[in-house]
Order: C-alpha cells, then structure tokens, then sequence
C-alpha cells in the first residue's frame, strides 16, 4: 500500500520503501488522488536521496568522508568530544576544500597543514603544539576510518613526522601561602566548588556534578569524564563535608552560584547552576583577586596527584585515583620520588657520619 487513510486523521499518508530505505508521513491531502501525486513526487525525491547517500558511502571526497566519520563516530563522543570533532572537520574542508580526494593527500600536504595551523592564534596568543597536532591526528583518524571501509592507500603519509613536539606538562603545587590567599579571596557561594575541585582532582568539567551522580549510599560520584569514560570518585570524609550541605540549593545540579545582580534573565539574590564558562570566568576573577599567580584551575588536580603520590609513593594508586587509563601518566608526579630518594640518602650519610665519628671517639 503506498498511499492510505488513517480514521484518525483528514490526511491521506504514504509509505513505501526504496533499497532498504523507508519513507513514510503524511501527504496533507485529502483525496487520493492528489495524495498519489504527492507520493509521487516523494519516490523521486526518495531514489536522489539513497542515490547521495550510496555515493556518500563509497566516495572519498573530503566532505562525504568527514560527513560519514561524524555520523558514525563524532556526533557520538561525549562532552567536548564532539564539539572538538567537529570543528576538526570543519578546518580540514577549509584548508584542502571539499573535493580534496583522501587518497590525494600527501606528505606535501600534511607539512602544508601543519604550517597553517601553527599560525593560528587564540586570544592573540600562537595556539600550542598539543592543539596543532590535534589537527593532524583527525587527518589521521579519517585516514584510519576509511580503511575500515575498505579504502585502500598507496601512499599513507608518515604521521609521525608531522607531530610537533609537545611540551612536557608542567607540575604546579599550590603553596600553603597560595591556599591561604586563594580561600580569604573566593566567595561564599563558590567556596564549595573550588574546595570540591582540589579535594577531588577531577577536570573542569568533571567537577559540574549532578545529583544522580552522587551515591551517598555506595559512598561514590559515578559520572561520564574525559572521552567519555566512566569516572568513580570515593565520597571521602572531606567531600562529604563539602556536598552533604549543598542539598536543596538545586534539585539536578550540585553546585549552584549566588547571582549578585539582575541581568541575562538572571535575578539577584537567586541561586543558579554553575556552568563550564561560568566556572572558568569565575576561577579567572578570584585568581585575580587573590593575587595567586603561575597557577591554572587544572593544576588543582596536579597538586591533588603530586600530594597524593608524596603520600603514598604509590604510582599504581595515583593513577586509579586520578582515573588515568595509562600508567604512565601519573609519572609526571614522580618528581616527589626524587626529593623523598635525595632525601634518604641524606639521612644514610648522616648516619654514616655519626657511626664514623662513634667509632673515632672509641679508639
């Protein structure tokens, strides 16, 4: 049946089906006749359809790939998972065009990017190497795709070669003095979620905590974090401290902020969820305000390792509590093994010393 009625509705609906498509909805007419006009014309505009979408699914034109790899993978990602893939894509079709073929993309070609990208500024600054090769690695990843579709490629450009170095990241503590100013200098409001963040070191985003999220009963925050990978934190005795007061202020979201004027729909005097940007405006005015320098909101979570691993000299732990999927990430801490090593061995030569001067005093 391509065409039929419905008792529920004045309007004749079609359905049919074109190589394993369904089409299906309403024609808005009430007379066969014209409802079969209409069908018609949504057959034709059916087969162009499949016929794209078929062209799409073979074609390694630059724009059908990159539609193809987000609506299989990047439209999937979570948080700014997506929205980084996306605007990937979308440089890549600035830079090659859109009927750039994958398999005409070459070594040449790669070098070319990497040099537009590198002259790319944000907030007039030159970007960093870490977001210039994120460029690349997406070229990489539609290469990888397309494989798995089948795509075959005489001369895969050597990808390595075109990574910039990438700077080791720095390890930031915060000093006694530096805690001290940063909690005289936060306000009220948003004391909760700045203590959260050093006593938790989980990332920015992580932090923006929902209700569900918090298991009182298995003492865990069980959310989504980085890629999209699950992430437990144990409610400790701190955090509980921290979160247990915060019931009430918001029914989805933990973490709320005192709105201190009336503007943007926002009422002073009113609680409000805290947001992403909302967070990060806020860390940039209380770090002004506490004249705490050299230190970003992600170093409370290389304070909360760095402490963590002069704890317990444990690398393993570090890195389950920190959720990081490799073993080697925590080693970026390791630098307080050092001090506790030079340390020891401090103390061994003073105990040689003393044992030499024992002995001397003897005979």
């Amino acid at each position: 049946m391509c065409v039929y009625k419905n008792p529920r509705s004045p309007y004749y609906l079609f359905d049919f089906q074109w190589r394993g498509h369904r089409f299906h909805g309403s024609t808005k007419c009430t007379t066969k006749r014209e409802a079969e006009a209409v069908e018609a014309t949504e057959r034709d505009k059916a087969k162009g359809y499949v016929a794209q979408l078929q062209a799409a699914r073979t074609s390694l034109r630059l724009d059908d790939v990159a539609g193809r790899y987000w609506s299989e993978v990047g439209q999937h990602q979570v948080g700014d998972g997506a929205r980084n893939t996306w605007r990937e894509l979308a440089r890549l079709i600035e830079f090659f065009g859109k009927d750039k073929l994958l398999t005409e993309i070459t070594g040449d070609d790669m070098t070319r990017l990497v040099a537009w990208r590198r002259g790319h500024r944000i907030r007039g600054r030159l970007i960093s190497p870490f977001t210039a090769n994120a460029t690349t690695k997406q070229v990489r990843k539609l290469f990888t795709r397309a494989k798995m579709w089948g795509a075959r490629f005489d001369h895969e450009p050597r990808w390595r070669q075109y990574w910039l170095k990438e700077p080791h990241e720095r390890v930031r503590e915060l000093a006694e003095h530096e805690a001290e100013q940063l909690a005289v200098a936060t306000r009220d409001d948003l004391a909760p979620f700045f203590t959260f963040a050093h006593a938790s070191g989980l990332r920015l985003r992580e932090c923006l905590l929902r209700w569900p999220e918090v298991d009182w009963g298995a003492k865990q925050i069980r959310k989504l974090g980085k890629g999209g990978k699950p992430v437990t934190v144990p409610i400790t005795s701190e955090i509980r401290e921290i979160l247990w007061p915060l019931q009430g202020h918001h029914p989805e979201h933990v973490f709320t902020f005192v709105a201190d004027r009336t503007v943007d729909g926002r009422v002073k005097g009113r609680r409000y969820p805290m947001t992403y940007n909302g967070a990060r405006n806020a860390w940039w005015q209380l770090r002004k305000r506490s004249g705490v320098t050299g230190f970003r909101f992600h170093d409370f979570r290389h304070d909360f390792g760095t402490k963590l691993l002069r704890a317990t000299g444990n690398l393993k732990l570090v890195q389950k509590a920190m959720n990081h999927a490799d073993i080697k990430s925590p080693t970026r801490y390791a630098h307080v093994l050092d001090t506790e090593v030079a340390e020891a061995l401090e103390r061994i030569a003073e105990s040689r010393k003393e044992s030499r001067t024992q002995i001397r005093k003897a005979g």
